[in-house]
């Protein structure tokens, strides 16, 4: 039986309908068919479909070539991703959770990300790395965190965060296209969600727009989106219009949607599930006061994870990180002071 057959999402007036995790498979199995360089490995991809199921099935369509489990050593599988791009092919590392990547942090760093600019442009890297990351599965503090800013830090790398199942479908094939490493971060609370296919590509260089408003700009990405889109919602009953931008492209930061977002609404929550000493919320916040200052009403306000180790029981992992009655606090914290 072919993949499409036994994965066949349901068609609904003359869209098509999947979760999240349909939509990055059928991005990989798209890749794998437009281009035969491309290929997936990684820890249990193959026989055992992958750690959240993403690649369940692509063995059998693609055979033991193009879909290789690796040895349990992140260090060694992604720097043979590198050794492969570095030789013409297209390889989809997959990470088994964000932690583990800091096992192969000298082959991200040191070489995926500076081959390019050390080699003066003779060598090309076209990298793509996949990983989980983000608490609310109870995976305790090894498997839990989300440290996507660390690698937004580095300059040669990509780096891309799918909150919607249209994103988590067409990210894939642009990323292959990148001559540079690109590194797709995936919640873990998204695998389930499911949504409809509208667009047929989407940009990786800009941040998109997901509920307009015009009260304040509430900039998230990843796992908080569905979040702070729920708390829009919430508060629209108050009749308070949140414009929700969802960041989707970490590095290169998109500015300009947010700059734009704010000199409209004069006011900013950032949400970040990640630690907020060092954080991608602190640069988004310096970014803004260098370039919208005047625009601002208000003091930039930001709600970010707790600076603990995530913890495994679920009432401490949802204190932990931001929710959706917090983002709803906060921001009437800022539009309505006590």
């Amino acid at each position: 039986m072919s993949l499409q057959a036994a994965q066949a999402p349901p068609v609904a007036a003359g869209r098509i309908r999947m979760t999240y995790r349909e939509a990055v498979r059928e991005a990989i199995r798209d890749a794998m068919q437009r281009d035969p360089s491309v290929f997936l490995m990684g820890e249990d991809v193959g026989a055992y479909g992958g750690c959240y199921a993403v690649s369940k099935g692509l063995i059998d369509v693609f055979g033991e070539e193009r879909i290789r489990d690796t040895p349990l050593c992140e260090g060694g599988f992604v720097g043979a991703g590198i050794g492969a791009a570095l030789a013409g092919m297209r390889p989809i590392v997959e990470i088994m959770t964000v932690n583990f990547s800091l096992l192969a942090l000298d082959q991200i760093v040191n070489n995926a990300a500076t081959i390019p600019h050390m080699s003066g442009g003779q060598f090309a890297v076209p990298l793509v790395i996949r990983m989980a990351t983000g608490a609310g599965r109870q995976l305790a503090a090894q498997h839990s965190h989300s440290l996507e800013g660390w690698y937004a830090h580095i300059p040669g790398l990509r780096i891309l965060a799918p909150a919607t199942v249209e994103d988590a479908r067409h990210m894939l094939w642009p990323a292959l296209q990148d001559p540079n490493p690109v590194l797709i971060f995936e919640h873990v609370t998204l695998y389930n969600q499911d949504g409809e296919l509208a667009a047929t590509a989407v940009d990786i260089d800009r941040a998109a727009i997901r509920r307009p408003g015009s009260d304040l700009s509430l900039i998230t990405y990843g796992g908080s989106l569905p979040k702070a889109l729920e708390a829009a919602d919430q508060l629209s009953h108050d009749n308070i219009a949140c414009e929700v931008i969802d960041l989707r492209v970490l590095r290169p930061l998109d500015m300009a949607t947010i700059v734009a977002s704010v000199t409209r609404t004069r006011r900013v929550l950032i949400v970040d599930e990640g630690w907020r000493s060092g954080s991608l919320s602190a640069e988004i916040s310096a970014r803004i006061v260098e370039d919208a200052f005047y625009e601002l009403d208000a003091p930039i306000a930001r709600l970010c994870g707790a600076e603990v180790p995530i913890p495994y029981p679920a009432h401490l992992e949802h204190a932990a990180v931001p929710q959706v009655e917090t983002i709803r606090d906060a921001v009437l914290q800022i539009l309505r002071p006590s």
